[in-house]
């Protein structure tokens, strides 16, 4: 039998180390296979490089795959390239498509349906990721991009009421308290303690230094007290939707 394998769907550089960072690096320290697609940015730009670190960081054994894509609010992410929110979804569901039929990914991994908090960036490739998924499935749909593929599970990640609650104060204080989204318990499948990885989710952070440098948010994220710091990173949280009876178990 084969490493089980997962595909991460990521918007922006760093997406990858926040949100699922752990995630990637129990993976691949239990001896799983992945790979990560970045949709937007392009080689040879400064978030690209500290991307590939990151990624380093993390333990992918391949550098991130990169659509291309320019971020919705910094047109010098791919200079000359569309945005990835107003390129036509048929276009990237065929590029998707080719991915995954390439990679055959055992599980998908992308953001919720609001994008954990709203960007437009975040909900497309959530979209992207769906839409691709099923159309890989389907042997009579792009033809030319390789024969069908089913990935038996794609799961979600989400921020949950909790953690909204917890950084309110410190890292949003000036946003109001009905306006930051927040996953309840209820409708969490899946809760990963990724306690024993922090350090390398730290690090992969932190390896995406010009964005650390610019959001007031990340800086205070990782000034908290260690053990209110701890808490928010160790969980990852995720909202699981299989495509086949059984699905796959991320952890």
């Amino acid at each position: 039998m084969s490493d089980p394998r997962l595909l991460f769907v990521h918007a922006h550089p760093d997406d990858e180390s926040l949100w699922t960072g752990g995630t990637i690096a129990r993976h691949m320290a239990g001896g799983g296979d992945a790979d990560l697609v970045m949709c937007t940015w392009a080689e040879g730009t400064w978030r690209h490089a500290e991307l590939v670190d990151a990624a380093r960081e993390l333990g992918l054994p391949r550098r991130p795959i990169m659509l291309g894509y320019a971020d919705d609010r910094v047109p010098e992410s791919a200079p000359g390239a569309p945005r990835f929110a107003h390129v036509p979804i048929d276009d990237q569901v065929r590029e998707m498509v080719a991915l995954i039929r390439r990679l055959r990914p055992d599980a998908i991994v992308t953001y919720d349906a609001i994008g954990i908090y709203g960007h437009p960036d975040h909900i497309h490739a959530h979209r992207l990721a769906m839409v691709a998924a099923d159309a890989a499935a389907s042997p009579r749909l792009y033809r030319s991009e390789g024969e069908g593929w089913q990935t038996k599970s794609i799961y979600f990640v989400t921020i949950p009421k909790w953690m909204v609650d917890d950084v309110q104060d410190d890292l949003f204080a000036s946003t109001p308290r009905d306006y930051l989204p927040g996953t309840p318990k209820s409708a969490i499948d899946l809760v990963i303690d990724v306690t024993e990885w922090r350090d390398r989710k730290a690090a992969a952070i932190r390896a995406h230094r010009t964005e650390l440098k610019r959001s007031k948010t990340m800086q205070a994220l990782l000034a908290l007290p260690s053990e209110r710091r701890t808490r928010l990173l160790g969980t990852e949280n995720y909202i699981r939707r299989d495509l086949v009876p059984g699905g796959f178990d991320l952890a």
